[in-house]
């Protein structure tokens, strides 16, 4: 794949490199039989396995089949060999709409037309129960043509994502574009939280410059938090209103996607876009018919010399969202979730936004921490030994420990979560929360069993257990 000439399939001739990340690299490509041009992500399948990336390389395909849109990057079909996986895209000529930004401050009428476009794409994606949580214009491409087309869903959610609260809980997207709530972790509303993107996009578009910017991180966020940005006096008197409704820290009352579009400054030239609903499979030479599941991509054997298998962009839907099932049975499936800036800095006592969101004050979790530098393999067994002495019964998913009480309780059955973090590959976080029961029974569960039999792995507490971490820390001295 590094030399240009290269055939994949003995279908599409590589050419140059396009760009690159951790784990993948972007190719330009040409369909030998059509002359089409594409873009081929080739992702390296041992290092997205290593760091527990699978399910979100699945995500990532059924989130692009679910988006076929005019402003969105179309995926034409994924392959695979025995060490890569391939995903032939639309090959989208014009670049990043980051790149013209950095000249200098649009037009209103060109900023108009590119929001209007991105704002479409984002409705089309919420009505397919998808978010992107990564919009801005480094991610924002534009074809021959001068039209929007969004790509890179890698960080993108499904509705099936959504706990019972309604809410999704991964802390992600880049900093400046992140809206207040997402790194609240109390859990956060996709599509408010896309719109708030949205709403820095057109800042920039207009301006060439971030709303919301400081070298100081905490203090960047501080400004996000209360909404705290000034318009160019450039800005058009229907401009700055729109962005105080679209850049309103609190999500209940920010405004809705479908208002945002009755705009009369956004209306303006706009045309709804209508774009044929066609049927699946309409063109067999770009998304053939009987091929691989999708998750075997992930198993093949072949030699690379045969550049692998072809996997059916539908089927690779399917067998995405049907692979989310519990992991209870093994201690070894259990991935700890892997901390980022949001989740650090939402940790600190000081930048905690729920007042900001929330018009009553609701009753203070009852949590605790601590770090170890045991792997999660050890940490996992130590608290099933707890549910075995305390017959509780014991779920594992997606980093989360599930303990549940047996018995009922003064306020129902005890249930705590236990929540694996990878700070870094040989230390780790784990934040224990009350979801359901009495508190004081949960108090004594932490004091009578938890502690106990973690005290052989754990380095400190923080939070409900602070009173004690300098015990624990003379106990192992």
């Amino acid at each position: 794949m590094e030399k240009k000439g290269t055939m994949l399939m003995g279908k599409y001739e590589i050419g140059r490199l396009l760009g690159q990340g951790t784990f993948a690299k972007v190719y330009y490509a040409r369909n030998i039989k059509s002359g089409q041009s594409v873009a081929v992500k080739v992702i390296d399948k041992e290092k997205v396995m290593r760091v527990g990336l699978i399910n979100q390389i699945k995500r990532e395909i059924s989130v692009m089949r679910l988006v076929r849109h005019p402003n969105v990057v179309q995926l034409y079909e994924v392959m695979a060999s025995k060490t890569k996986i391939y995903f032939a895209m639309e090959y989208v000529r014009g670049g990043e709409l980051f790149n013209k930004v950095a000249k200098g401050k649009l037009k209103e009428d060109v900023a108009r037309k590119y929001f209007q476009q991105l704002v479409a794409a984002v409705d089309f994606c919420h009505s397919r129960g998808v978010y992107h949580r990564d919009l801005k214009p480094e991610n924002l491409l534009l074809d021959e043509n001068g039209n929007l087309k969004v790509s890179d869903f890698g960080l993108s959610a499904l509705f099936e994502s959504k706990r019972q609260d309604g809410l999704l809980h991964t802390t992600c997207g880049t900093p400046a574009y992140v809206a207040p709530e997402v790194i609240n972790k109390r859990g956060y509303d996709g599509e408010k939280a896309d719109i708030w993107s949205c709403g820095v996009v057109l800042f920039v578009l207009l301006a060439s410059y971030l709303p919301f910017h400081d070298s100081n991180l905490m203090e960047m966020y501080r400004k996000i938090s209360k909404g705290e940005f000034k318009c160019p006096q450039w800005f058009p008197p229907e401009v700055r209103k729109l962005l105080s409704r679209i850049l309103n820290p609190n999500p209940d009352s920010r405004i809705t996607l479908s208002k945002l579009m009755e705009n009369s400054w956004f209306k303006k030239g706009f045309k709804q876009i209508e774009f044929p609903v066609t049927t699946d499979h309409q063109d067999d030479d770009i998304t053939p018919r009987s091929l691989l599941d999708f998750n075997a991509a992930f198993e093949s054997s072949d030699s690379d010399g045969s550049f692998g298998k072809r996997i059916s962009v539908d089927q690779a839907t399917t067998s995405s969202t049907s692979t989310s099932t519990d992991t209870s049975t093994s201690t070894s499936a259990m991935r700890p979730t892997c901390m980022n800036a949001f989740d650090i800095i939402s940790l600190s006592p000081g930048f905690n936004l729920s007042g900001l969101f929330e018009r009553e004050k609701r009753e203070k979790a009852e949590e605790a921490r601590f770090t170890t530098t045991r792997p999660p393999s050890d940490i996992v067994s130590k608290l099933e030994e707890i549910a075995i002495l305390e017959s509780f019964k014991v779920k594992k998913k997606d980093g989360v420990v599930n303990l549940q009480a047996s018995k009922q309780g003064r306020k129902g059955q005890l249930a705590i979560n236990a929540e694996i973090f990878e700070v870094a590959p040989s230390f780790h976080m784990v934040e224990v929360k009350k979801v359901a029961g009495d508190t004081l029974e949960y108090r004594d569960f932490c004091d009578q069993g938890l502690k106990p039999c973690l005290k052989d792995i754990v380095w400190t507490w923080q939070g409900y257990c602070d009173d004690q971490q300098q015990h624990h820390q003379q106990d192992k001295s």
